[in-house]
């Protein structure tokens, strides 16, 4: 049989790591606003807008992880700033790809934590 997780409400603990990861997505965005506005060349203004756009749909998703489709949907970001980065700045490709392997990594983290065996009871004990 194996371990409890030890987590007194898994759901909420894996929304925080979805939320947080979201939040820090946004953060990272916002912080590129200004390389974007200064190195961007002629599709400096698309990529602007691609990324604040971005950031209010990161922020919307962190807090809406309660419905399942959110889960999904958080693919938006970094898929978005693939397709839009190959038009506007290589950047941002590289950005979409590492923001697309850390939300891969918080989906595999939310199904192994839901998916697991309930947790006993406090006080409970194995015969």
């Amino acid at each position: 049989m194996s371990q409890p997780s030890g987590l007194r409400n898994p759901a909420a603990a894996v929304r925080g790591v979805g939320a947080g990861t979201l939040v820090v997505e946004a953060l990272v965005l916002l912080l590129a606003l200004l390389p974007l506005a200064r190195l961007g060349g002629e599709h400096a203004t698309a990529g602007i807008w691609l990324c604040v756009a971005l950031v209010a749909v990161s922020v919307v998703l962190a807090g809406l992880l309660r419905r399942p489709w959110a889960w999904w949907a958080g693919l938006v970001v970094p898929l978005a700033l693939i397709a839009g980065g190959v038009f506007v700045s290589w950047a941002l490709v590289a950005l979409g790809v590492l923001y697309g392997l850390a939300w891969a990594y918080v989906l595999n983290v939310r199904r192994t934590v839901l998916s697991g065996p309930p947790a006993a009871p406090p006080g409970a004990e194995d015969d």
